[in-house]
């Protein structure tokens, strides 16, 4: 991610020598109704809850390279199919308990289990045959064939590892409750839709080999308030109520540049903020009314009028960022009048009033979207513009970010609008492949070959070669429509120092202090 204005590196402005207490406010625009970090799939949420717990790896934002965190090495046999992971010593969680190989395989069970909030985590562990306490450190995870991704996916919040006590209670209990993780701070309190409380973990000393600071973090507290409206966010930084905030757009960018606040931002890797169809709705089915609507977006001018500035329109499904991207933007130019043509080559006619109709029914799709974003509802209402202008009739409906897990997997929607962030190719296997959730009802076919050949090969070359072909499948099918890449930019106070990306363009805070 590249800055704005200073902190480029993902630091706040000034410098000095790094402070140990205060209380860092952080105001995001919505809650997903769970601090459970297996089943939190929203930015917002996820930078507290990804503080609570640590993962057996980590994964440099700007390398990409996988590197030690609650495992201090591991082993991966030559096909992928096995990785032994050693522990490091003397690892506890808040509770007191010990970190040892059975708590891994505890997480690591319980994850199939988790429900409809535990899509990302059961996507990660598929096909996983056993897991093994070769002794109290070190534990062995067996595949039923390569899985080439799981190394990287061991680093993720997702997989974050969580105390046995709370391995044993229930999905729901977890998400209203929270859970006991071993993490640079521990949750203090929850309120619905209102705040997470984060308090340091005394004692704590074993973060990621990436961390500049050894032991425990410098801030003694955290507090993330709900605050939906982008322009409050906005103006309660710049009174210096809140110390940082998320989710900056363009609109609020001219009144945040200068005096004390930094704007920090990072292109997030995986799945680009898109149109994600329901193959399955009668009108999507045809493949030519799916292309239609992927010509008819002007991906340029949302880029352009709604999101940060330096955000790029998609050129793939995969942002640009991710590894094995591949350049599609000629097969995603806007060209309204190639839309129309392959409207009128469905049927679709269009009548008096500009909207198009086919044997007496109107061409007519409702956008589902969630409210953890900003700059949603404007891109949204663009899209409902480009779409009209070639005779589509759109309705947006918007549902609480809670609903999001719940909408997909009920399948009761024609379009949803979303991104899923991850630095692996493997998204697209976890997104679209009809062998796991299959939440867009993509039908079976060669798709689905390239994606479980790229998860299963250990040659870096063919892997590329695969998660190019699923991409080109992908686009060219319409079977998703990207728009934009997302760009996470934060609003960062001047006094804030070291609040810094991770590899998925999250937050870590544990190196963070206020001076």
């Amino acid at each position: 991610m590249t800055a704005c204005g200073s902190g480029g590196d993902g630091s706040g402005g000034g410098s000095g020598r790094p402070q140990s207490g205060g209380t860092l406010t952080f105001a995001v625009g919505s809650d997903a109704g769970c601090v459970d970090p297996q089943q939190v799939g929203s930015n917002d949420s996820i930078y507290s809850v990804r503080q609570i717990v640590d993962s057996l790896t980590d994964q440099d934002p700007t390398t990409g390279k996988i590197v030690p965190w609650l495992a201090k090495s591991w082993d991966v046999d030559a096909d992928a199919t096995t990785f032994t992971f050693h522990l490091r010593p003397g690892v506890t969680f808040s509770d007191g308990s010990p970190l040892t190989a059975q708590v891994v395989k505890d997480n690591f069970d319980a994850v199939p289990k988790l429900g409809a909030l535990g899509t990302l985590a059961q996507g990660y562990l598929s096909g996983v045959k056993s897991t093994t306490v070769v002794d109290p450190l070190t534990v062995e995870v067996a595949f039923e064939e390569p899985n080439a991704q799981f190394l990287q996916a061991t680093s993720t919040h997702s997989l974050g590892i969580e105390s046995s006590a709370s391995v044993k209670r229930s999905p729901q209990q977890k998400c209203s409750d929270g859970v006991i993780g071993s993490g640079p701070f521990v949750l203090k309190q929850y309120a619905q839709n209102q705040s997470v409380t984060l308090a340091k973990r005394t004692g704590y000393g074993w973060g990621s080999s990436l961390w500049s600071k050894k032991g425990e973090a410098y801030l003694d507290r955290v507090v993330f308030k709900v605050v939906p409206e982008a322009g409050v966010r906005a103006g309660s930084l710049q009174s210096g109520q809140v110390d940082a905030i998320s989710s900056v757009g363009r609109a609020n960018e001219a009144a945040l540049k200068g005096g004390q606040v930094t704007l920090q931002s990072r292109a997030n890797p995986g799945v680009v903020f898109g149109l994600g169809l329901n193959n399955e709705r009668p009108v999507l089915k045809d493949t030519k009314v799916r292309q239609a609507i992927l010509a008819a977006i002007d991906r340029k001018q949302i880029a352009d009028t709604v999101f940060p500035t330096g955000t790029r329109p998609a050129t793939s499904v995969l942002a640009h960022t991710t590894p094995d991207y591949t350049d599609l933007s000629s097969s995603l130019a806007f060209d309204a009048d190639k839309a129309k043509s392959l409207l009128d080559a469905a049927g679709w006619r269009t009548g008096a009033d500009g909207l198009r109709a086919k044997d007496g029914r109107k061409l007519s799709l409702t956008i589902t979207w969630f409210p953890n974003a900003a700059t949603n509802q404007p891109a949204l209402e663009l899209v409902q513009q480009q779409l009209k202008a070639v005779g589509v009739d759109v309705a947006l409906k918007q549902l609480q970010v809670s609903q999001f897990s719940t909408t997909l997997q009920s399948g009761g929607f024609d379009v949803v609008w979303g991104n899923v962030t991850r630095s692996d190719p493997d998204i697209l296997r976890s997104s679209f492949s009809t062998r796991l959730a299959n939440f867009y009802h993509l039908p079976a076919g060669s798709l689905d070959t390239a994606l479980s050949a790229q998860a299963a090969t250990t040659d870096t070359a063919k892997r590329g070669r695969l998660v190019g072909e699923a991409q080109k499948s992908i686009v060219q099918n319409a079977y998703n429509v990207p728009v934009v890449e997302l760009q996470t930019q934060l609003g960062v106070s001047k006094k804030v120092h070291g609040l810094a990306f991770d590899s998925g363009s999250r937050i870590q805070l544990h190196d963070t202090w206020i001076g």
